[in-house]
């Protein structure tokens, strides 16, 4: 199958992801009761289901996003993560999958493609309303939902364009062999994937509105040193094709130059806009897209906590390994909310058989 050609519609949503194992999913219900309802479906939300099977709770896993793996999945699964224990490096795609594996022992429900629409309280449980229609009674809500919705930020030259070879998200960097590639943007991720498919594309070009990147230095001395063209001070002036991409005109700003670049694949990098949807009514302490939380990770809503790069307090580090450990910390504290008799700190888990595994 031609890379360029398999998402007609690529353009508008961040691409199908099919790197990943399917998982197997609840069937549509209207009514699912559950001890945790757990939104979102990234990195802390899957250690969170693991955890939370550890400490025998019943687990419902929830993501508006049609795969679990939240951002990592969706927009750098081929990138080297550096910064978690045990791991020199790994890539986002082999993260998300030994994550997943790991979240699976907890037997959870697993909805995607639905989200978190209406909260409401009953007697011991709290009641979530999906966007599909369900209805989840769950003894506690942790949310886990990194930067909220996240929609690419729109490159005005692709206003109108309906064939395929965009490419908001990147598969696999040897997928590109013989493919001309065009990334748009200044970013890390600009930069990162340029870097990472030079080695793989016939030719990569960059193109960036600036004479200045935002990438970290050393991504940047890399791309500067590689076969990359790379054009600052400019941008996508034109996109031609119908079906699909065939080139790009990029205009140089500094003297209007016009400039046509072969292309059958374009990577618009530009960053994305972040939502927290209907979150925003449940009456949080929302400040720039983070929650307010405490240390037990409670948001002040009775029953609700959340975890990972969604949550704010005083000397946040936001890091994956700092979500995890927020993920635990979360799930210890809900079940004794759930089940007051059992103790906050549940030993240490050598000490312990899961009950999914007796």
């Amino acid at each position: 199958m031609s890379l360029a050609r398999r998402s007609p519609n690529a353009h508008s949503a961040l691409g199908e992801l099919t790197m990943y194992p399917p998982v197997p999913q609840t069937p549509p219900d209207a009514t699912l009761v559950t001890d945790l309802l757990i939104v979102g479906a990234g990195p802390a939300g899957l250690f969170a289901c693991h955890y939370a099977g550890m400490r025998d709770l019943d687990v419902t896993l929830l993501d508006s996003l049609p795969h679990l793996g939240g951002q990592v999945a969706a927009l750098y699964p081929d990138k080297e993560i550096f910064d978690l224990a045990g791991f020199p490096t790994v890539l986002g795609r082999e993260l998300v999958a030994r994550l997943t594996e790991q979240a699976l022992t907890a037997e959870p429900s697993i909805l995607l493609g639905d989200g978190a629409a209406e909260l409401r309280h009953e007697t011991d449980a709290v009641v979530v309303t999906t966007t599909g229609g369900r209805r989840i009674h769950a003894g506690a809500v942790l949310i886990t939902a990194g930067i909220g919705r996240f929609t690419p930020r729109p490159l005005p030259a692709l206003e109108g364009f309906r064939g395929s070879g965009v490419h908001h998200v990147v598969s696999a960097p040897h997928e590109y062999a013989g493919h001309d590639v065009v990334v748009v943007g200044g970013g890390d991720s600009a930069v990162d994937w340029a870097n990472t498919l030079a080695p793989h594309a016939r030719t990569v070009t960059l193109v960036h509105r600036r004479a200045r990147f935002r990438a970290h230095e050393h991504a940047v001395a890399r791309l500067l040193d590689s076969p990359v063209r790379v054009h600052t001070n400019s941008e996508i002036a034109q996109v031609h094709g119908d079906r699909a991409i065939h080139a790009v005109t990029v205009r140089h700003c500094d003297d209007d130059r016009l400039e046509r670049c072969a292309a059958d694949v374009l990577i618009p990098a530009l960053g994305h806009v972040a939502s927290l949807g209907p979150l925003t009514g449940w009456g949080l302490r929302i400040d720039r897209q983070q929650i307010g939380v405490d240390t037990d990770m409670s948001t002040g809503i009775d029953r609700v906590y959340a975890a990972g790069d969604i949550t704010a307090y005083p000397g946040k580090v936001r890091l994956m390994a700092v979500g995890f450990g927020e993920a635990a910390t979360a799930v210890n504290n809900i079940a004794v909310r759930i089940r007051p008799d059992e103790d906050l700190f549940p030993g240490h888990s050598s000490d312990r058989v899961p009950a999914h595994t007796r």
